[in-house]
């Protein structure tokens, strides 16, 4: 898939996303947003803020940037983020080629994004890049079940989703952090291993 289609499929589900994504995450994610963004510190950058869902869990003193490839999508959260008493800067950007200096951020927060790139792999070297020495990945996603049933029902329906959103089910990104360069300190999985969070630390 190339850009351009990825983010004009993003730009069609905009208008619905919400909808879309609120019996997920009553289902799957429970307290996930709230209790990755609390441990958000300094300079944050969210990649793929999406409709800026996460937005009102962040610390009042943490100083926000956020991202997303689809323009629909940041209007939704240029809405949400006009509403809250916080100053917050949203850039149209391609979470594989972030338009931030080296060691700009002290914290990078993606929830349910990295399910959605391309290539994961270069997204998370990408956020390793942008943090400082001693900053936090904080990651929330969907990831593949080490349950053989779900797994095997996560294959089949990832034909679906991936030619609709481009949105994989059977991916990972625990395993591949250290190979980015970024020490595990808290892993988490629940809902029979298909929801993870992490945060990982840049040495």
């Amino acid at each position: 898939m190339d850009e351009d289609w990825l983010r004009r499929k993003w730009d069609e589900a905009a208008p619905r996303y919400d909808r879309m994504i609120a019996w997920f995450e009553r289902l799957l994610l429970a307290d996930g947003r709230e209790w990755l963004c609390k441990q958000a510190r300094g300079d944050v950058l969210e990649v793929a803020v999406g409709t800026g869902r996460n937005l009102p869990w962040y610390p009042s003193d943490a100083r926000l940037t956020g991202i997303d490839l689809s323009p629909e999508m940041l209007a939704l959260a240029r809405r949400r983020a006009a509403e809250l008493p916080r100053e917050i800067t949203l850039t149209e950007a391609d979470a594989q080629a972030l338009p931030f200096p080296d060691a700009e951020f002290d914290t990078v927060v993606c929830t349910l994004g990295l399910c959605g790139v391309p290539d994961e792999r270069v997204a998370i070297a990408e956020m390793h890049r942008v943090l400082r020495p001693g900053g936090r990945l904080l990651l929330l996603d969907h990831v593949v079940s080490h349950r053989r049933p779900i797994h095997f029902g996560q294959r089949l329906l990832e034909k679906l989703t991936v030619a609709q959103l481009g949105d994989y089910l059977t991916r990972r990104p625990l395993p591949l952090l250290a190979a980015a360069g970024l020490e595990v300190e808290r892993s988490e999985r629940s809902k029979a291993g298909v929801v993870e969070r992490v945060v990982a630390r840049k040495p």
